[in-house]
């Protein structure tokens, strides 16, 4: 549960869903196509139970929505929301960090491209309305209603 100061930060709410590193990783390959719990848990290698409730969590917030699988089988599947896929820009962000800060060079590691062009993608950067660059020190916290 949030303290006061902390329930007025965006940063500590969203951690508050996405702080768990599972919820992430499961987001992730949603991101790239998988929708079975069994896909999942191949690929994440995590223990049923632990998937299980890091699933329900996505979806109790609206970042994933289980439905009837698409083939017709009896199975579900979980499927990126609009919520859900808004989260790929962040995904994006942390890929592109880890790629930057914690790979040696000529280290193997997998890359996100543009599907259309085959092209990395382009570093994300934070801009002001009239398109500067934005740095840390360029930007400030103030307290704002949510309307």
């Amino acid at each position: 549960m949030l303290d006061e100061v902390n329930s007025q930060c965006p940063v500590a709410r969203a951690l508050e869903v996405l702080g768990e590193r599972w919820a992430l990783m499961i987001l992730r390959d949603a991101f790239d196509g998988l929708r079975r719990f069994s896909e999942f848990q191949k690929n994440l290698g995590l223990a049923k139970n632990i998937l299980a409730s890091r699933l329900k969590l996505l979806v109790e917030c609206g970042l994933l929505a289980m439905q009837p699988a698409s083939d017709g089988s009896a199975y579900k599947e979980y499927v990126l929301t609009e919520k859900g896929r808004s989260v790929f820009p962040i995904v994006v962000g942390l890929r592109q960090w880890g790629e930057r800060f914690l790979f040696e060079a000529g280290e193997a590691r997998s890359a996100l491209v543009d599907r259309a062009s085959g092209q990395a993608v382009q570093m994300l950067e934070v801009r002001a309305d009239d398109g500067r660059v934005l740095r840390a020190e360029d930007c400030q916290r103030t307290l704002v209603r949510h309307t």
